[in-house]
């Protein structure tokens, strides 16, 4: 996940709503509203980003261990 806009350089946080194409590209709300929800790059729709509460690299060990056995099993 992008921690700034792409129009106006805006920091988002983990936290932080913000509105991603299907390729990514992320606005903050004021922008996408802007943009009226159509991302300038691609012309494809902009929703809301999926809230994260933590980030990737602090997800247990045990999680990934157990996502990679099933993954290889």
């Amino acid at each position: 996940m992008k921690a700034s806009c792409e129009r106006c350089s805006m920091k988002l946080g983990l936290s932080d709503q913000a509105f991603i194409c299907s390729y990514e590209c992320t606005f903050c709300p004021d922008c996408s509203e802007t943009l009226r929800h159509v991302c300038p790059n691609c012309q494809g729709n902009l929703v809301m980003r999926p809230l994260r509460r933590t980030s990737p690299t602090e997800v247990p060990r045990t999680r990934f261990k157990a996502k990679l056995e099933t993954i290889l099993s």
